[in-house]
This record gives C-alpha cells, structure tokens and sequence, in this order.
C-alpha cells in the first residue's frame, strides 16, 4: 500500500447503538474506495470487519476492526467499534486511536442509549463528531424525528446538512443544506441535478438559518456581514463548518442507505471536508531524560514515537500490535524502546490491516494507524519511542468490569491450558479479567456483563479448544464471636513410651477488630504452662482461624487469652499443647455466640432521572440501604447504597432491563457485617460437609 502523509490522514471511529447499520456502512465505505469487489452482509457472515467466528456466529460486532479506506488522494483510517454494552471497551480504545467520529443513528429506530453513550464517548475524548442517518431505504425511516430528536438532547449545535428526497415512498436523493441545491443518485455513487421538492423547502430554510448562524459566530466579521444582510459564499460556509466540527460547536447530520451505497461518497466527501488531518490534533507525553512534557503532536519532524491502542493474538495469525504513530516517520527495520518495560523491540514489517488482512508498508507517518507483528513485550498502552528520546504516553482508558462468574475446566488436567488462553485473551481484551480466588479454592473470570463471560467461553472453544463452565461464585463469609467463653481442653494419650500432655484453659471473647484473624495473649502465673510452650498454643489458634468451626469460612476478631493449664515433665510437647489449644478453640469459639459475617460493597448506579424509582426498589429487594442521592447535572441520578456482595450476582443483567442500557454501575468491598439469622441457617447447612473436612 502507498505511503500516506499526515496531512493526507483522517482517522474515524465508527459509533452507535448495537444493531445501528455500523459495520454495514463500513462495508459500504470499503466497497466504494475499491477494497472490496462486492458488497458483503452482515446476515450472510461476510463483511470486511466482521470477520472473527464468534462475530460471524452472533451477527455483531465484538472487537474493534480496521479498514483504511482511499478516498480521492486522503487515507480514511476507518475504526469499526462494536455497539453492544459488553464490548465497550474496545470502542474505548477505537475513540482513543481517532481523530474523529461518525455516529451511526437507524432512521427506524432513531436515537438510541448507544447513541447517547457515543456522544458521551467522544466527549470524553473531545472528538469532532458528525452524525451519519442510516437505513434510509426502509418505509418507515425518518430524518426529520432523528434531527428533532437530537436537537432535543444537544441543542443548536445539531445542523443537519443533508435532507432526503423520496419518491414513490422511495429513497431516491438528497437536498445540499449549504449549497441549496438537489441531487438524484443514478448508478454507484454517481448523481444528477435534480430540483428540490416543495416539500423540504421549509425545513431547508430553517436549517440554512441554523448553519448560518452557526458561520456568522465563528468571527466579528462574519457576524456584522450576518445582521447586515449579506450572503456567504460557499467556500466561506465550508470554511468556517470545519473550525465549527473541530471544535464541537457544529454536529453535521448526514444520511444514506449502506446497503442501496446511497449517501456514502457523500460521507466520505465530508470526512474529508470536515475532520481535522492528526496534525490538527494535540498528544503529549512525558520525555523519560527530562521528565519534561514532550509534545509530539504527530509532528513528522520530531523523534520517532508510537504508542499501542490495541493488540489481536489469534492462534492461526498470531500477535500483531496496533499502533498510532505519535510523531516522526517509522520504518522497517527501526529498533524501538518500550519505556514501560525497559525493552527494546525489533520493527521487521509495519503492516495495515484491512479487516483481517495484513498489508505490508514501508514505513507510516505520524498520525496514520498501523500495525506490528510479533512484539515480545509490547502490551496494549505502551509507547515505543527511541533509546535516544525515550517518551511515555498516558494509559488507554477503558472500563472496569464488575460482572463475575465462577469458571473451572470441564476436563481435568486442562487447568494450564485455560490459563495460558486466558492469558492470550487478557492481552487483546483490557476489560476482562482472570482472578485466583485461593480463600474460596475458585477462580473467578470478571467481565462487562454476562454477554461478554458466554463470548469469552465460546473463544475458549473454538480457538483454544478448551472447555470451561461457568456458575454462581462463592462468596467470602466471616466467623466471628459476640460473647465471652471459659474453657479447658486436655490432650492425653499413651502408647508406650513417650505420651502426649498438654493441658491448656482459656478464655474466648470478641476483639473489636474485624480486620484481624485473632489476638493471643497469656496471663499465666507460676509456671502451670512453661513459657516455651506459649508459641506451640499460639500455632493452635493460628491454625484454627484459617478455618471456624462454624461453617468453615475463615475466622476474624477474636481475642484467646491463655491463663492456666498443666504439663508433664516428660510427656508434654509443642504439638500437645498445639493440639490442646486447637480443642480449646473449637469449644471455646462455638460457647462464645459464633455468627457469620457476610461482606458489604459500596455501590454507586447512576441513572437516568426516570428510572430511580425501579432501581430503588429493587435496591430494597437485595436487602440494599440507600445511603443518597446526587443529580449529575446531565439527567441522571447518583444512587449510593450499601449492599451485600451475594446479592450483587446477576446485577448487571437487572440494570441493564431496566434502563434500557442505560444505568452503569461500580463497587467497592466495604466492609464485614453480621449476615441475618435465615441466610446464616442456610450457609452453615450448606458447607456442614467442609467441617467434617472434605473439600470442593
């Protein structure tokens, strides 16, 4: 492929509502530049940037692909994220690589919570955004509902610069807000004049006003040749239209139909027009040697930089890290420092991907995207700068994710091989996680929702050709004690020879401290238990703590003071008086009150006004206490409560039915409390088995 200059860059994110017509216009887009000779579907498995099984299996996005699209004499940089909650973090990486974005709205279904979490999405990163209307083909598809939808939820900044033409209830052209003239399309891409119906006249004006306004702000100059009656000339209305994208004051919406190639040159025309080439855009990092901030705003002219937004392994394919350059040109053959792990990499091919394709290229140029094959300790988020100049960039950012389950090898033995997939996953996939639970003997595998643990199970299969199950996790428990306990225990025994004595009484009592297994002192007095045998009474009650009598969950708060007891000159020993402190402690523990503690989370939803009602009761319902709430200023509520963690299971699925998408959620471990009488019945019935010391 030709090697593109950074002024002949745009680098796009595609976004929107899962099921918006994204990946459908990425293919449209691939077939109109001439990467593709047909155009492929998402129901037939066949698109450019859809390629993965689980992807074609499912019928939607699930990792970011990219397709660069040639356009004229411009590089489109096209990012294809998916839409679905669950994969979120890879459209956050995507948002991260680009310059702009284009958010993709179903003319049928309108504007979407997926919609709105774009937008939010490109704040966060201060993208340049415009709005592509899809689906603009089927019957029941309306412009005019998106543009007055949106212009309810963003205000005047919506400007609309595309009408559609119907005819016959079809989808036949369009009306050019800034130019004021018709076009009908004949053939792939190409249009002829056509005069604009009566129809869109009304609206046309209304829109021309909204743009001019727009353009007269831009300048002291525009503004008094606006209230003075003159016109702008097109070029000026062009012209100021993208310092208005750049700097988010202006929203274009556009429109087309990805499937009939209807309004996508259109599209590409204003990606071009419109987006800002990354030299227009800021980076900077830290230089290692200065600790100075090296601004490398994917200057050409300035030391080799590059940071990883995203890495692929696949067992057939293997690793490839994709990169924006940050600043100057880098080329086969470069040696490159990974500042975060003190490593030099070796660069043999730089490729661009076309989907799934690699494509070999000589060298990029700051601010185009590409990709490395085999990096050996390159992760995701790390810089590769030079020896010379050794620059670190900030993290990628993505998502937290709170959605657990328990997983285990449906195959004995296979337990190494799950973790080495899982490890491959973890480095493509930021916001999925694999944690050894070794308190509850389980591992655990976090993800963004319940969607996202069934994906990585299935690419366990077909990659990896592992099994695993997934179920309910365990939960950590507590035991500790409410009352005081008086005990004595003896261990005696005799078998010729040597016998075992140890003799101990103690007293049992709570400690006041949650935080710590048990406090142990002694307050014995004239040598009834000889002072070398206190650390042997102390192992007893170390041992002891690990697992309670109770339920056999582990012990906390509890304070053992030995005070008398007795030996034997010969007999005694450390493990007699070990053993002796073991009894004492499973007697004394069981006579002082002993309760089960379940674990507490700090949880935080935020929500849309409309919907805290439904989410306060069913707060309620999961024993939650509501400790506030807090508007955000955006429309939605901050609800804090305290919850059990058992209850939180599941609880991403809820949310998400009833706000439609739309609540997030977060938590953290609080603290121990005392777990009701019912739920404190049912554990010490279910683990009665692991006292008897059988293990899961």
């Amino acid at each position: 492929m030709k090697v593109y200059t950074t002024d002949k860059i745009r680098n796009v994110v595609i976004l929107g509502h899962g099921g918006a017509g994204k990946t459908s216009l990425v293919e449209a887009m691939a077939y109109m530049g001439g990467i593709t000779s047909r155009l492929g579907s998402v129901a037939e498995g066949n698109t450019i940037s859809d390629f993965d099984k689980e992807e074609i299996k499912r019928k939607f996005s699930i990792s970011t692909s990219m397709v660069p699209v040639i356009w004229g004499d411009v590089k489109v940089n096209v990012l294809d994220a998916p839409g679905y909650f669950d994969f979120v973090g890879e459209a956050e990486e995507a948002a991260q690589a680009a310059d702009a974005a284009v958010i993709v709205v179903s003319g049928k279904n309108g504007v979407e919570v997926g919609t709105q979490k774009a937008w939010d999405l490109c704040e966060k990163y201060k993208l340049p955004r415009m709005f592509y209307v899809s689906d603009m083909d089927l019957d029941n598809a309306s412009f005019r509902q998106v543009v007055e939808d949106l212009t309810e939820i963003y205000g005047k900044k919506i400007a609309p610069i595309h009408l559609p033409i119907r005819e016959n209830e079809e989808f036949v052209g369009y009306v050019n807000v800034v130019k004021q003239e018709g076009r009908k399309w004949v053939g792939k891409g190409e249009k002829e004049e056509c005069p604009i119906p009566d129809y869109s006249m009304e609206y046309l004006e209304k829109y021309r006003e909204n743009l001019l306004e727009a353009v007269a702000e831009t300048s002291e100059e525009f503004m008094d040749r606006y209230f003075g009656g003159d016109e702008f000339s097109i070029a000026e209305i062009l012209m100021a239209l993208t310092a208005n994208v750049d700097d988010g004051s202006i929203v274009p919406v556009t429109l087309g139909s990805s499937v009939q190639l209807k309004g996508v040159a259109n599209l590409l025309d204003d990606i071009v027009q419109y987006f800002p080439s990354p030299d227009k855009r800021k980076k900077a990092g830290i230089s290692m040697k200065t600790n100075e901030i090296f601004e490398a705003d994917y200057d050409f002219s300035k030391a080799k930089t590059a940071q990883v937004w995203k890495t692929i392994v696949d067992p057939f394919i293997g690793k490839y890290s994709m990169i924006k350059v940050c600043s100057g040109v880098i080329k086969n053959d470069d040696t490159l420092y990974n500042s975060d792990k003190d490593a030099e990499e070796k660069i043999n091919k730089l490729y661009v991907f076309e989907g799934s394709k690699p494509v070999e290229v000589s060298e990029l140029h700051a601010g185009d995207l590409g990709a490395v094959g085999k990096l050996v300790s390159t992760r995701t988020g790390d810089t590769l700068s030079t020896k010379a100049t050794p620059v670190q960039y900030g993290r990628v950012d993505v998502s937290v994710p709170y959605t657990y389950k328990r997983y285990r090898a449906k195959n004995k033995g296979d337990e190494d091989k799950i973790s080495q997939a899982l490890s491959k996953i973890m480095s493509e996939d930021l916001t999925m996680k694999a944690v050894n639970d070794s308190e509850n003997r389980q591992t655990l595998l976090y993800g963004m929702g319940d969607q996202h643990l069934e994906v990585i199970q299935s690419k366990l299969l077909s990659k990896y050709k592992i099994e695993v199950e997934l179920e309910k996790p365990k939960v950590a428990f507590r035991e500790t004690i409410r009352k005081k306990s008086d005990v004595e225990a003896k261990y005696k025994k005799q078998s010729g020879g040597h016998g075992q004595y140890g003799h101990v009484k103690m007293r049992f009592e709570p400690s006041g401290d949650l935080e710590t297994p048990y406090v142990f002192e002694q307050e014995v007095v004239g040598g009834a238990v000889p002072k070398n045998y206190f650390p042997a009474v102390e192992k007893g009650i170390q041992e002891s703590v690990q697992r309670g009598p109770l339920a056999a969950y582990p012990v906390v708060g509890v304070k053992a003071v030995l005070y008398d007891g007795s030996y034997h000159p010969v007999d005694s020993s450390e493990m007699a008086f070990k053993t002796a402190a073991i009894q004492a402690f499973k007697k004394g523990f069981m006579e002082a009150s002993p309760v089960l503690l379940e674990p507490i989370s700090s949880l935080k939803v935020v929500v849309p006004d409309k919907y805290t009602g439904d989410v306060m009761g069913d707060l309620n319902k999961r024993r939650g206490r509501v400790l506030g709430m807090n508007p955000d200023h955006k429309g939605n509520q901050i609800i804090e409560a305290d919850v059990p963690t058992m209850e939180l299971y599941g609880y991403s699925t809820t949310l998400r039915s009833m706000t439609g998408g739309s609540g997030d959620f977060s938590y953290e471990f609080a603290r121990y409390e005392q777990a009701p009488a019912e739920i404190q019945k049912k554990q010490v019935e279910e683990r009665a088995s692991k006292l008897t010391g059988s293990e899961e």
